[in-house]
């Protein structure tokens, strides 16, 4: 009688069935991300450096959730600086509660702030859809710019007159 023994230690077998790793390609596909942008990631120290094999990079599953984190966060306006402060230490199954407070207050003070630059710009933009002013000397006086240009600067109110 025939036995037929099946070995699935094979190479074949883990290249098409094991997905607890993935290539910088599938990584780089699967968060919308060039695998350039992974790569500098790595530099900065944003992801850990991945382990090897035959000299690729094999990345972890939950490296998806820390790189789709990074991607949000740097769409949301937060720097790579802070998002290296916030994920420095940050081990995968620790709490993001107390970290996510402190960089979310400092966020909120910086999106209030371009909140009231942006609010001054359409108001400005607004005032120029009407300007009938005969040359840059008046449109600066009717302005007030000409006493105020450090307090627009800074964002804060103009003197009154």
């Amino acid at each position: 009688m025939l036995e037929v023994k099946v070995d699935f230690k094979s190479s074949i077998f883990r290249k098409r069935f094991r997905k607890d790793k993935m290539k910088i390609g599938e990584l780089a596909s699967r968060s919308s991300l060039n695998p350039s942008a992974i790569r500098y990631y790595e530099t900065l120290g944003l992801l850990p450096p991945p382990h090897r094999t035959g000299g690729q990079r094999r990345y972890p599953l939950h490296a998806l959730a820390r790189v789709l984190l990074i991607r949000f966060a740097s769409d949301m306006g937060f720097s790579l600086g802070e998002i290296k402060l916030f994920l420095s230490g940050l081990r995968d199954d620790a709490p993001v509660g107390p970290r996510w407070k402190k960089l979310a207050d400092r966020k909120i003070q910086e999106v209030k702030q371009s909140i009231r630059r942006a609010r001054r710009l359409q108001s400005l933009l607004e005032h120029l859809l009407h300007c009938r002013c005969s040359s840059i000397h008046m449109c600066v006086e009717r302005l007030s710019l000409s006493r105020n240009v450090r307090f627009i600067a800074c964002g804060t109110k103009p003197i009154s007159r």
